[in-house]
């Protein structure tokens, strides 16, 4: 088994990463767009997702091969080429969003005096040495990050909880359901995640009841999203579509935070390399799709050529970020239904048996 991951791996990334990108500017959109009903938008992509993670986790119960074995079986090599390319493709295109959120995230909170792109760029060298890993190193990033996610966000929610006015969630859907749909529907490519489990089938050995690890997984950072959510317009009310960064503003009305000073920056510092290592996760998913595209282990070229890419994104929509986040809103739902919804789903009509 070549870039084998485990499955308790696994669970990590779809606990941690699957949070880390969400709480950026999605909950400051969300409250933008449907107010104290943010949390019904989210629940409700979340537990779409939630049943195409436990569609693809069953699916491994049923074979041990990769999702490339199976189309290549059933279409043939170059037809699974093709495939594995468009989603090198979409894997590129979904790292664009919470990249420059994160460039935002960090000037906002660390380095407000210093222009965003020169702070940003080292990301890059990062990102270009990441790429080259395989998912044996995607997962023991995972058992880095898992416990320091954990740990941060129980730091969030202490700090947040017990200082909001859960009464500015009432009444609870106000505001008009084709608005709330509306919400959920552009906000879906941020919910994607099924797109990974698809790459890491076959470098995991399947044991009975991880489907349901899996699932319970998805489903519990998901539920850490929605529940840092609540609190974050608990705190704000309707004044939450003016702050940036839930990172960054959930945690400023803590006593300790008055008395000492901004000590939850070492939170979010903490938080924000959780954040790293879950956006440099599309940039090796993307690699590994090269990979069998070409039938070529040039990690190094296909990570070089990858960041390239995003390196020129990030120079031509520097100071365009509300531009860049109405583009994803009216466009990214669509890759993101065909890649992490109807090709998982489809991927039950696949040959699982070699041809004789």
């Amino acid at each position: 088994m070549k870039d084998k991951i485990s499955v308790r791996q696994i669970c990590f990334i779809l606990v941690a990463y699957n949070a880390a990108t969400k709480l950026l500017l999605y909950p400051t959109n969300a409250a933008s767009a449907v107010g104290n009903a943010l949390i019904f938008s989210a629940l409700f992509n979340l537990v779409l997702q939630t049943i195409i993670i436990w569609s693809v986790s069953f699916l491994s119960s049923r074979t041990d091969k990769s999702f490339f074995e199976l189309l290549q079986n059933t279409f043939g090599t170059i037809a699974a080429r093709i495939i594995y390319a468009f989603f090198a493709l979409y894997f590129l295109a979904s790292a664009v969003i919470p990249m420059n959120e994160q460039q935002l995230l960090v000037h906002d909170a660390f380095y407000d005096t210093i222009p965003s792109l020169m702070v940003f760029l080292p990301f890059f060298i990062f990102s270009v040495y990441a790429g080259v890993k395989s998912f044996t190193n995607v997962g023991r990033c995972a058992d880095m990050c898992f416990p320091v996610f954990i740990i941060t966000v129980a730091c969030f929610l202490i700090m947040s909880v017990t200082e909001g006015d859960f009464t500015n969630l009432l009444p609870i859907m106000r505001q008009p359901v084709l608005k709330v749909a509306g919400m959920s529907l552009s906000s879906l490519f941020r919910f994607s995640e099924s797109a990974f489990l698809l790459m890491f089938m076959g470098h995991y050995k399947y044991k009975k009841g991880d489907a349901a690890k899996l699932t319970i997984s998805y489903a519990a950072g998901g539920l850490a999203v929605i529940a840092l959510m609540a609190s974050f317009y608990a705190l704000y009310g309707p004044l939450a579509p003016t702050r940036s960064f839930l990172l960054n503003n959930i945690s400023v009305f803590f006593p300790i935070v008055g008395f000492v000073g901004r000590v939850d920056l070492f939170v979010v510092y903490a938080f924000d390399l959780v954040v790293l290592f879950a956006i440099v996760l599309n940039v090796q998913a993307c690699v590994h799709c090269l990979c069998l595209t070409f039938n070529k282990n040039w990690r190094i070229v296909y990570s070089l050529c990858a960041n390239a890419v995003l390196i020129v994104i990030t120079f031509l929509v520097n100071n365009n970020f509300t531009v860049l986040q109405k583009i994803a809103g009216d466009w990214m739902w669509i890759p993101a239904v065909l890649f992490a919804y109807l090709i998982p789903v489809l991927a039950w009509a696949l040959r699982r048996r070699s041809r004789k």
